[in-house]
This record gives C-alpha cells, structure tokens and sequence, in this order.
C-alpha cells in the first residue's frame, strides 16, 4: 500500500462536478472549465460513460488538471478510474474497500462525511481531503463546530447546494475547497454558458479569498 496522495496545490479551490456529462461533450465541456481558472473535474459515474469521458478531459488538459471521478463506490470503479489516467477519487461516503484501493494507485481521495466519526474514520483511512455532504444540511456553522475538533493539517470541502454565493460563509467555517455541481453544469447548458458560470465562480472565489 503507498501512502496518502496530497491534495494537489490548486491555484483555486474548486471542483467542478459534471453530473450527466456525455463523452461527446467532455473535451469542450472540460477545456472551457479549465480555462475559466477551474483546475479540477470531477466526472460522477452515475453519468453516460464516465470513464470515456474522464479519459478524453484527461488527454485533453494540462498533467497539471486534477481530473476524476465522483460517485465511486466499489472497488471495482477505482480500477476503472485509475485505466481512465484519473488522479481524484470522490465519494458520497467512507468505505473501507475503495479507499485502499485508492491508496495502492496513490488517487487524491476525498471522501464524503457528515459527522465528527466519519470524519475521523476518513482521515485514518488516509483521506487526502474530507467533503463534507451535503453542506447545506450541515451549513457553515454545524461544518465550523465539526472543524473545531479535527486535525488543523485536515483539508476539509463542501458539497452538497453550495454555489458561489456561499464561498465566504463556508470560509470562515474552515472551508477551503468547494464541489460545484448544477449552479455551474447541468446536461442542457451549452458551452458558452457553462464557461461564463465558471468564470463567474472564480470571480466569487478570488474575492472570497483575496486573490489579486
């Protein structure tokens, strides 16, 4: 087993999550995310064909992009997402199985947890980063007391009904990566419009944490 894979330094953390994203659309989908400022993807398998499209984005953008998957249950979609070139590795949930075989191929991993025993399950695991879902359940303050009693080291997201409007609150809770899935993407939106979304949640997230 190798050790846990760093959370890559993004220049932004955001992750752009393209539920119901066809192959035929990946690569210009993909592109004009990247080129918004957006570095990492996140493709979730309950979409057509992720791993074809995680492999076309993959091929397409920088070895610098953090392009992956989400929704990963078994085992066996790890291996999928390691034979796609895939470096992230997201999940809904804390599961013994996939995070050891996310370990053996060295896959950023960042698993979904809601309590402070899932929390502290994850990081032992080796968790990369910890996502907390859905954040707006939890919202900035249950994330804040959960934050207070973790590993200051501990990366920690939010996932779940959270979009650019809420970068600054979740910041002060602790929050430093963001999973951005419909208020960015959903399967009707044309590229245009999913680039001018991106640009916009970089704008909010520059702001939110004082980039120049």
């Amino acid at each position: 087993m190798t050790e846990t894979a760093p959370f890559p330094k993004l220049e932004r953390g955001l992750v752009a999550i393209l539920r119901g994203l066809k192959p035929s659309e990946a690569v210009a989908i993909g592109q004009a995310i990247f080129g918004a400022g957006i570095e990492a993807i996140e493709v979730p398998l309950n979409s057509p064909e992720p791993f074809a499209s995680i492999a076309s984005i993959v091929e397409a953008l920088p070895p610098t992009a953090l392009v992956g998957a989400g929704t990963v249950l078994t085992a066996a979609d790890v291996d999928g997402l390691h034979k796609a070139g895939g470096r992230l590795l997201v999940s809904p949930n804390i599961d013994v199985e996939v995070m050891g075989r996310a370990m053996q191929y060295g896959i950023v991993t960042m698993p979904g947890v809601f309590t402070p025993t899932e929390a502290f399950q994850a990081i032992r695991l080796g968790a990369s980063a910890l996502k907390f879902f859905p954040a707006s359940v939890l919202g900035a303050a249950g994330i804040s007391a959960m934050r207070a009693v973790l590993p200051a080291s501990v990366l920690v997201g939010a996932v779940g009904g959270v979009s650019d409007k809420d970068f600054a609150g979740y910041k002060a809770a602790g929050v430093s990566v963001f999973g951005l899935g419909s208020s960015l993407f959903k399967p009707d939106m044309s590229v245009d419009e999913v680039a001018a979304r991106a640009k916009a949640a970089v704008q909010a997230w520059d702001a939110a944490f004082g980039v120049a």
